[in-house]
């Protein structure tokens, strides 16, 4: 006799098991309509799981934002349906919801076209409209694989013998067609609606190895409905045209090439955003207590391997060899600072060691993953760690925290979340440390009152973290910040401090970094703004533009006085018609445009526009000079505005 608790707190008795759906209709015929599927001890099961025993059971309905997974698998189904009914002989491989949408892979012989997808699409639309009952079935596996063979599907056959030997194999069945999948699903396919759209095609590997057959892959979106699809579309269409690598062309700010694959060419106007952030961060950290080094980008192999980072990472590493050693380009920065705090005695009184560095680092990314500055092989991080006493933890943690705020507001970012993640299933060190560095992490999110999602085997090999995620214009979640407790590398590389009693201990070592690396915080940076960066980031943050000859003399002036007052300012007299010059400096994103004509020359005045249109009036260089300073100084939080 199953007592069921629900989310509320409340209990419901039955005198023999019930299926998730029966326990919904039992709630409400309300509940019973929109239900889609169950969690049952929080794991999602079909609304015809049977509960047998005591269990907290939670309908899924729609407006659970876990339905999204769902519904996004259950749309890769209906696709994969689509694409056997209109095209026999198609073998259907693997088809994951993913992030925002979903795809399946399939093994065909003719390829497809963009033409295909939309009969494919409108062929799901049909299905859906059949609203078949989904099924869920228990099969013998060497049954399961001879009936799968038996249609010609040798790939299902195989990821069926792949699965372990004492996991049960479920197939969906929908109307006459039916995959292996663990699922859970939809009662039916009707309950998908028709908020989904096939996006594009691609090439992948099986199982994602280059040895291995080409398939075709079809990628869609799915939502809960037809305007949540539309709000997507929109995005994207937002984001298209926020395109960092359009942008950065348009504005001459960096390019990328094949001869240097995954590697930046940074032009003038890049480079003087990304020194500007360099040097903000810089004086962020000198007020903060941190110590600025540098450290070698080529070191011996065997600190890699001491460190345990070789046989982490080595696949990822550049490598070279000279005079009879192997060498590795540094892919991060920690075991080369351990190196610094080692050189020389520490005692308990120069804890905590703060060592920041704008480290340049070099990653084997897979070409095929290579995107702008978003993914590169090489970047600089605005990379640091703390040596600390485990006394001293909460303290560093919270200061960490309340840095990384106040960076991300200077930049225009509010809304942070916050995940901690623990120890993978591949790691160094004891459990016991384990367990003593996810709690000091833990006290620390608890102590500044923050909240935060648990993110179970995500640290890194080597401890805990905590990551800090942002959320741009477009409510794109951006993962950035990082802080990890390592106990276990310091004590690999033989660090140690002396303690008040005269022992010898290992530090506590704090992995962190605020932006992560410059070269993807500038990609992100240039999205969100759509290039119009706030003005104390502006390459240019100032344009003087005349009207006619007889004002060069004047703006030459002009020129040398704003970039004396520390105004990074160009002027432009080229014989051009003066709207031209305006619409020409406004799509290169510039804050402010100072128009000279006869008066302004005449009374030492500029003309104030704004890259938006907005017209702020005449006023004279001087006052100009302080009000873009407070703007700057403030990072845009005031705002320069039309005199009384």
């Amino acid at each position: 006799m199953p007592t069921i608790t629900l989310p509320d707190g409340s209990q419901r008795s039955y005198e023999h098991p019930v299926t998730v759906g029966d326990v919904a209709a039992d709630i409400g015929p309300g509940l019973a309509r929109a239900a889609l599927a169950g969690r049952v001890e929080g794991r999602m099961v079909d609304l015809s799981h049977t509960i047998d025993q005591d269990a907290e059971l939670a309908i899924v309905t729609s407006r659970d934002e876990d339905a999204l997974e769902l519904l996004r698998h259950d749309a890769a189904h209906v696709m994969a349906q689509a694409v056997q009914e209109l095209y026999p002989g198609t073998q259907v491989t693997i088809g994951p919801a993913i992030e925002d949408g979903f795809y399946y892979d399939f093994a065909r012989d003719e390829p497809f076209t963009p033409e295909d997808l939309k009969q494919i699409e409108a062929r799901m639309q049909e299905i859906v409209k059949r609203d078949l009952p989904i099924q869920r079935e228990v099969w013998d596996r060497d049954e399961a694989i001879r009936t799968f063979e038996s249609i010609g599907e040798t790939y299902k056959a195989e990821i069926i013998r792949a699965i372990p030997g004492d996991e049960a194999i479920s197939v969906y069945r929908q109307g006459d067609w039916f995959d292996v999948c663990r699922g859970p699903h939809l009662p039916s396919t009707g309950r998908l609606g028709q908020g989904f759209k096939l996006m594009k095609l691609a090439g992948a590997y099986w199982r994602g190895d280059s040895d291995n057959e080409m398939l075709q892959r079809i990628y869609g979106t799915a939502w809960r409905d037809k305007k949540e699809l539309k709000a997507y579309l929109k995005r994207l269409e937002e984001a298209e045209k926020r395109d960092h690598r359009k942008l950065g062309k348009a504005m001459d700010l960096f390019h990328t090439q094949e001869e240097a694959p995954g590697m930046v060419f940074w032009h003038d106007r890049g480079w003087q955003v990304y020194l500007g952030i360099q040097d903000y961060i810089r004086d962020k950290l000198r007020r903060h207590g941190y110590q600025e080094v540098h450290t070698p980008s080529v070191i011996d192999r065997t600190l890699w391997e001491k460190s345990g980072h070789w046989e982490k990472f080595q696949d990822m590493m550049f490598t070279t060899h000279s005079e009879n050693r192997d060498y590795a380009v540094k892919p991060m920065n920690c075991p080369a600072h351990i190196q610094i705090y080692n050189h020389g005695l520490k005692s308990y009184r120069d804890l905590p060691l703060r060592l920041a560095e704008f480290g340049s680092c070099h990653r084997n990314e897979p070409s095929g993953t290579l995107h702008g500055l978003m993914r590169v092989r090489g970047f600089v991080q605005d990379d640091a760690h703390i040596f600390c006493t485990e006394g001293q933890i909460l303290e560093e943690v919270s200061a960490f925290i309340d840095l990384l705020f106040e960076v991300y507001r200077d930049f225009g970012f509010e809304e942070v979340l916050i995940k901690l993640s623990t120890r993978p299933e591949q790691r160094v060190g004891e459990d016991a440390l384990w367990d003593k560095a996810e709690q000091a992490l833990e006290d620390a999110l608890n102590h500044k009152h923050l909240e935060w999602e648990l993110q179970p085997g995500e640290g890194a090999f080597y401890g805990p973290k905590i990551e800090f995620s942002l959320k741009d214009c477009l409510g794109r979640v951006w993962q950035l910040g990082t802080i990890q407790l390592d106990f276990s590398m310091p004590a690999r590389l033989g660090a140690a401090y002396i303690a008040e009693d005269g022992s010898k201990q290992v530090p506590v070592m704090l992995h962190r970094a605020i932006l992560g690396s410059l070269e993807r915080f500038i990609g992100i940076l240039i999205e969100h703004y759509e290039g119009k960066f706030p003005t104390w980031l502006a390459p240019v943050q100032a344009v003087l533009l005349n009207i006619t000859d007889r004002q060069a003399d004047f703006v030459h002036r002009a020129e040398e006085f704003l970039q004396n007052q520390g105004i990074r300012v160009i002027s432009d007299l080229r014989n051009e018609k003066i709207g031209f010059k305006i619409r020409e400096h406004t799509l290169q994103r510039v804050p402010y445009l100072l128009v000279v004509g006869d008066r302004e020359a005449e009374t030492g005045t500029v003309a104030v526009r704004t890259r938006g249109g907005k017209d702020l009036g005449t006023m004279s260089l001087e006052t100009f000079a302080e009000r873009l300073a407070a703007e700057v100084t403030s990072h845009g939080r005031i705002v320069m505005q039309v005199e009384d």
